[in-house]
């Protein structure tokens, strides 16, 4: 099994849509992580808004830690798919 290659993305039509689908996870947990980071920050320039704009401190930080799990299961997923191409050769010598 081989991680974070590129051609893992185009070995088949399956592969490509799994990628996709990652992508598009990836990138809205991207935005979701800077729209909170964003509104927490105005919110600190009100003393009375400091508890929420904490809390959207840790969701953002909770996000932005979700961004690499994302891409480490995205590439075991790819490189699994490419995997059934020689499980037969491994165990019929």
């Amino acid at each position: 099994m081989t991680l974070f290659r590129h051609e893992n993305r185009q070995k088949s039509e399956k592969s490509r849509r799994v990628y996709a689908l990652f992508e598009i996870a990836y990138t809205v947990v991207d935005f979701a992580a800077a729209i909170s980071f964003l509104i927490g920050s105005v919110l600190f320039f009100w003393k009375a808004y400091e508890t929420p704009a904490i809390w959207l401190f840790v969701i953002g930080s909770v996000l932005f830690a979700t961004k690499p799990t994302l891409r480490l299961i995205r590439e075991v997923r790819l490189a699994a798919l490419g995997d059934t191409d020689d499980l037969a050769d491994r165990y019929n010598p």
